[in-house]
């Protein structure tokens, strides 16, 4: 991120959802908000992707994750979980058409420039603030995820599902496990969805390439990718009890069976962790 300036990351991937809904008919997951907080831009974007085979990659992925994601607080949901904390949330829509109702209580958190400017967004778009939903201003960089929750009303004594998306791989290592740390950490049990990339091997990945290069383009950088025996060791270091991690292979068999369009190749990887 730019100092004073909303996370162009977040918007990026705000827009592949959008475009989603447009260009794949929201097949993987269906946001009908997607379109409606970015508002014109939504129509020029799906436009502009149209025919574009790495846009494409990475929109499936990015489609996938979310829908990962979704499916998985929904089990929560029905196992106990009261509280959603949607870390570095972005321009996500979730909070705002939660099929879940009043019972799930929803903290956004993310940095204040782009918590700002998401606000104004949605009040452009007339899409209304639930009731439910508690914003949290922190800078992973220089603030900790249990101080800004803390003072925001969080219980750490409920069950919590966590969403982390897009994230990760533009945090410095020492961030992505001290965050995990304190969610590991939570007395009344919590889970924990984040994607990250493997590093650069010898079988290239085009959807973290093109990642890779967009992101750097806008002035930010992937700084976290781990080899997933490695992360699954640091994570049960940590006290995740259960992993769950869908490679290219899982993504495929999950979701494209019978279908072309996969992000196939190694790199991107969604992962679900459980503890307590």
């Amino acid at each position: 991120m730019q100092p004073g300036e909303p996370s162009r990351t977040a918007l990026g991937a705000a827009t592949h959802r959008a475009v989603h809904q447009v260009l794949e008919q929201g097949r993987i997951f269906t946001d009908p908000l997607a379109g409606r907080i970015l508002g014109p831009e939504a129509a020029l974007a799906a436009r502009r992707a149209e025919g574009d085979a790495t846009q494409r990659q990475l929109r499936l992925f990015i489609a996938v994750r979310t829908r990962f994601a979704e499916d998985a607080l929904r089990t929560a949901f029905a196992r106990g979980a009261r509280q959603l904390v949607v870390l570095g949330a972005g321009l996500d829509t979730y909070a705002y058409r939660n099929p879940l109702g009043q019972d799930l209580d929803i903290y956004e958190v993310d940095h204040p420039d782009t918590q700002q400017w998401k606000r104004r967004l949605l009040a452009e778009a007339a899409i209304p603030v639930p009731d439910n939903l508690t914003y949290v201003p922190v800078d992973f960089e220089c603030e900790t995820l249990e101080d800004g929750l803390t003072l925001e009303g969080f219980d750490p004594g409920k069950r919590t599902f966590f969403t982390w998306l897009g994230v990760v791989p533009y945090l410095a290592e020492e961030t992505v496990f001290s965050t995990l740390a304190f969610i590991a950490s939570l007395p009344g049990g919590a889970q924990v969805v984040f994607d990250y990339g493997n590093p650069p091997g010898a079988t290239p990945s085009a959807v973290m390439d093109t990642l890779e290069r967009r992101v750097a383009s806008v002035g930010e950088h992937l700084r976290s990718r781990f080899e997933t025996e490695d992360l699954h060791a640091r994570l049960r270091d940590l006290g995740f009890r259960a992993i769950e991690d869908l490679g290219p292979a899982g993504i495929r068999n999950r979701f494209f069976a019978g279908r072309g369009g996969a992000p196939l190749e190694r790199g991107g990887h969604i992962l679900l962790a459980t503890s307590g």
